[in-house]
């Protein structure tokens, strides 16, 4: 008995070639305007290190989405107040997520929380590394470290973006249940979170196809500043977080 051929749409298949043609373009546009950071800038200590790079990044991406055919609208920028920083929390449910945060997000800079695997890549993993802290989610002790690297950036008076999901959301649910980390940093750092809605990066970058791109309008939105309440718990705040971006992305999607 055979087992029946996947059948590939003609949409499927312009897809998969627009991806090579976003990845060509990917690279060509990092190595223009991220070679002179990295030649410049990349000795510099933190903050004026990442500040630095997410100005970059900013030029980069103003560049390197309306090409990719994926043109960000950002709503809500006028929630950063001047001289605050922040715990900013997305939902995540595709790879796109991440290079349209960090520069997407107002201010003075930012990093995320963000796999140590990828630091690897060639020239790509000295960006990563100066926009993330790193963790090796195997290790105990990496965790507990992330945890001490992201106060200081706070400290710095840089944002910290966070994804509370953890990984990417493959399911139909509008959010996967979050993880503790960035409420567990509000609580200890006494810092405000905006969260943040993105939309359409499913569609763009679909979690269960490779090598797939669909050219769309990719939209981010800052929803108000939530200030951890006295004797709060995690989970109180948590919960508030999730509710607050679960009946938004609903009510927008």
């Amino acid at each position: 008995m055979t087992t029946p051929s996947k059948k590939f749409s003609p949409w499927d298949i312009l897809a998969r070639i627009w991806a090579i043609w976003v990845i060509l373009i990917f690279i060509a546009t990092m190595l223009i305007f991220m070679v002179p950071f990295l030649l410049f800038c990349y000795p510099l200590p933190d903050p004026k290190k990442t500040t630095r790079f997410v100005s970059f990044a900013r030029v980069w991406m103003g560049v390197f989405l309306p090409l990719a055919g994926t043109p960000l609208r950002i709503k809500g920028k006028e929630k950063f107040a001047k001289g605050q920083n922040y715990i900013v929390v997305c939902n995540h449910n595709a790879l796109i997520d991440v290079p349209i945060t960090s520069p997407g997000i107002p201010g003075q800079g930012n990093k995320t929380i963000a796999k140590i695997e990828m630091a690897k890549i060639p020239i790509f993993g000295l960006l990563y590394r100066t926009g993330s802290v790193l963790v090796d989610r195997k290790d105990e002790a990496s965790r507990r470290e992330s945890f001490t690297k992201m106060k200081e950036a706070l400290d710095m008076g840089l944002h910290m973006c966070l994804y509370p999901e953890g990984t990417r959301n493959k399911t139909p649910e509008p959010l996967k249940p979050f993880h503790n980390g960035a409420f567990r940093l509000a609580l200890h750092t006494g810092k405000p979170i905006i969260p943040a809605v993105l939309f359409n990066s499913r569609k763009v970058m679909p979690a269960s196809k490779p090598i797939y791109f669909r050219p769309s309008l990719l939209s981010m939105h800052f929803l108000d500043p939530i200030t951890p309440l006295p004797g709060e718990s995690v989970d109180q705040l948590k919960d508030r977080v999730f509710l607050l971006m679960h009946d938004y992305y609903l009510a927008h999607a």
